[in-house]
């Protein structure tokens, strides 16, 4: 399958990350289908995307008309059949757990055409993990968008082993033609290369806050005003979700069996209490409704 010859792409997944990668790719002309196991999801994300979309309207960011073609060009479906019967590329964007990911990638691979590339979006997981539970591991790699998609520019293209160099070489086209800078990693490594990086800035930050250094709230600051970070390390896991972090994390503890990389105290016991971030309404910060 040539780049010319793509024209849908499907989307698994319909939270933050899942339901603007769908936005992006239909803005690039893309014929996209969402697709999420819950009816409320769907309509969640739905509503989430208008109401982005009518602050860049007003903001005179974005035309009416262009608006309403992309929107033209998504669909949404709870059935997963309907949503990759006749697509070219795949797009997973589900939680962080390395069997939910095998589970869906076996379904993927029974319902999606021979000729579909199945990619992932995880943030950290290797899609090695993935690859077997299919029978075209060479059609299965990692492609990495940012939070939030709709603005952050790089997305990571990981070329594992099984990968072959066609797969690799349309998914960083595809990125291309996404209006998006690709990077491809040629080795696979858990946290690829922009989250290893942000992983060892988090984990100063939260020994920092634990240690009774500082508040969330100067740590932030001294990203942002001396580092001159767009977003503090605290302010970020908010955004993406804590429980993200938490899930994240796990998965790399069980790959390494190092206790270090297990979450921070602080990050269990605010995903116990339900405190998730900026989706919750409370995380390291309180947000407003």
């Amino acid at each position: 399958m040539g780049q010319s010859q793509m024209n849908q792409i499907s989307v698994i997944g319909a939270g933050a990350m899942g339901s603007q990668i769908a936005l992006v790719c239909a803005f690039s002309g893309f014929q996209v289908i969402l697709q999420d196991i819950e009816e409320s999801s769907l309509k969640r994300a739905e509503e989430s995307l208008n109401y982005q979309m009518d602050r860049r309207i007003k903001k005179g960011k974005l035309t009416e008309e262009a608006v309403q073609t992309a929107f033209n060009r998504l669909t949404y479906t709870t059935s997963l059949e309907e949503a990759v019967e006749s697509t070219d590329f795949v797009i997973e964007a589900i939680v962080e757990k390395v069997e939910t990911k095998q589970q869906l990638f076996k379904k993927l691979d029974q319902l999606a055409p021979p000729h579909t590339i199945l990619a992932s979006n995880s943030s950290s997981i290797p899609s090695s993990y993935m690859a077997p539970a299919t029978n075209r591991p060479k059609k299965v790699c990692n492609m990495h968008f940012f939070n939030p998609a709709l603005v952050m520019e790089l997305v990571e293209v990981v070329q594992g082993e099984h990968t072959s160099a066609e797969t690799a070489e349309l998914t960083v086209e595809l990125t291309k033609q996404l209006n998006k800078t690709p990077i491809l990693l040629k080795k696979e490594i858990n946290g690829f290369v922009a989250n290893r990086l942000l992983g060892k800035l988090m984990n100063e930050a939260i020994d920092l806050l634990e240690n009774d250094i500082a508040t969330a709230e100067e740590i932030d600051l001294a990203a942002t005003k001396a580092l001159n970070h767009p977003i503090g390390p605290f302010a970020l896991i908010d955004l993406t979700g804590l429980d993200v972090h938490y899930h994240v994390r796990m998965e790399r503890y069980y790959e390494s069996g190092d206790e270090a990389d297990k979450p921070a105290a602080i990050i269990k016991e605010k995903v116990e209490r339900g405190e998730l971030g900026k989706k919750a309404g409370k995380g390291f910060y309180t947000y407003s409704s």
